[in-house]
């Protein structure tokens, strides 16, 4: 077994944190922090035009209302969606049904937003995307695959979530996953690359553990002249450099690890990684097991620096499950470490946001998504911020909260009508009873 060993004698607790702390203060404020100083843009879904529009206007009537924005529940709501916006919310009562409305009620249901997955990876699959959205999951980000792969799904005629996807991710030589990579190999290639990639019709940009900070840097500069967001799976980089190079997100808790270790042991670990990929798949586990988070001053400054760059994170904790049926002691300690660290970030006022990575041990095919609810619930969050970092804070990591992410006037009609209430009971989102997207309904989910 290559367990990691780490000398925490070499550097002291108390200087570690210090160095953190410099390097947090870094005077390059981050994006997230300068968001006034890049060009307003709308993103758009990749998948737009394809997407049949409401011509109706419905009035929604006696569901109880989680908004998404985290506020108490409207009971006893009415909803007006007319073509494919939302008209009117509010208390039934309260709102005026226009004239001709055709009434639906809904009484005994609970509406929520359209959901968001901040990490689907469809993988050539023919029918996984419509599945997602007969589960309630509107909108999906793959941060990685070529937007060419979704050629198929999006020819088939299937009724799909709106398509946000990134192109390939950008790496250096040689690329962990080549098939999914674009290889830039300096700061130069790296902004011409994201000129490819937003022109081909990126929604956000993806950068990969590898690349030195110059070029992210470069990449976040470029992405960010085009109001791209950038986020990245750093695992062997250091987290707090990168982000003070321009990130808005991080994808993977396991990115954090080797900023987390003492210097000499971050370095260790990443030559071991550079040279052999596969190196990493137990040694994240062997680099987590050896922390402890009570009265951690590291642990402590990487959080409050997150949250003061308003860093989203998407843990994608059911990519790294471990239970004693599949793992051993340390994959099992080092997974618990995770959604300790995922808990504290949560309070310390970091954003976390939902993302499932599709295909993982502890969820059948299509409900992956649910899965990672129930992980960030073990982490310590409540059912009302899980539902937020589903909707609308993933609305804002994909920056289109101002047209979708919550049920508020004006907004694009993407509905989930679940019965029960989830505030009490996730698992009532795994079973969805109507799905409404742009307006128009599609097949509801059924769990089978």
């Amino acid at each position: 077994m290559n367990t990691l060993l780490i000398n925490m004698k070499r550097i002291r607790p108390y200087a570690i944190a210090v160095l953190l702390l410099a390097s947090c203060q870094a005077p390059k404020p981050s994006t997230s922090e300068n968001a006034g100083d890049e060009p307003h843009v709308i993103i758009h879904e990749l998948n737009e035009n394809d997407i049949p529009k409401g011509n109706q206007v419905i009035a929604f009537v006696g569901a109880t209302l989680i908004d998404g924005r985290g506020g108490e529940p409207i009971q006893n709501s009415c909803v007006i969606v007319r073509d494919n916006q939302i008209e009117a919310v509010g208390k039934q009562g309260d709102v005026k049904v226009p004239d001709g409305a055709q009434i639906e009620n809904v009484e005994g249901l609970t509406i929520l937003p359209g959901m968001f997955d901040a990490h689907y990876h469809n993988e050539n699959s023919a029918t996984l995307p419509a599945v997602y959205l007969r589960h309630g999951i509107t909108s999906v980000r793959d941060p990685g695959e070529w937007n060419e792969s979704y050629a198929g799904v999006r020819s088939s005629g299937m009724p799909l979530p709106r398509l946000f996807l990134t192109g390939p991710h950008l790496n250096t030589y040689p690329p962990a996953y080549p098939e999914d990579a674009m290889i830039v190999q300096d700061a130069e290639e790296g902004r011409l690359a994201v000129e490819k990639l937003y022109h081909d019709g990126a929604t956000a940009i993806k950068v990969y553990y590898g690349l030195p900070v110059g070029t992210i840097k470069a990449i976040c500069t470029a992405a960010h002249a085009h109001g791209l967001p950038v986020m990245a799976h750093l695992e062997i980089s250091n987290a707090v450099d990168a982000i003070n190079a321009g990130l808005d997100g991080i994808e993977h808790v396991t990115s954090f690890g080797t900023v987390l270790l003492p210097p000499y042991d971050a370095e260790q670990y990443k030559q071991r990684v550079l040279a052999d990929n596969d190196a990493r798949k137990r040694g994240r586990y062997d680099v987590w097991n050896s922390f402890k988070f009570e009265n951690n001053p590291v642990a402590d400054s990487l959080i409050q620096f997150l949250a003061r760059k308003k860093i989203f994170l998407s843990p994608t904790l059911a990519a790294f499950e471990k239970q004693p049926d599949h793992g051993d002691s340390i994959e099992v300690h080092a997974f618990k470490n995770m959604l300790t660290f995922v808990g504290l970030a949560k309070k310390g006022g970091v954003p976390i946001v939902l993302g499932s990575h599709t295909f993982v041990t502890y969820a059948e095919f299509g409900y992956a998504f649910y899965r990672e609810m129930e992980l960030l619930h073990d982490a310590g969050l409540s059912n009302m911020e899980i539902i937020v970092a589903a909707t609308l804070e993933n609305a804002r990591y994909f920056r289109v909260d101002e047209r979708l992410g919550s049920i508020e006037k004006g907004k694009l009609a993407d509905l989930v009508f679940v019965e029960g209430d989830p505030l009490k009971d996730l698992h009532v989102l795994r079973d969805a009873k109507k799905v409404m997207l742009n307006g128009a309904w599609v097949p509801a989910a059924g769990k089978p």
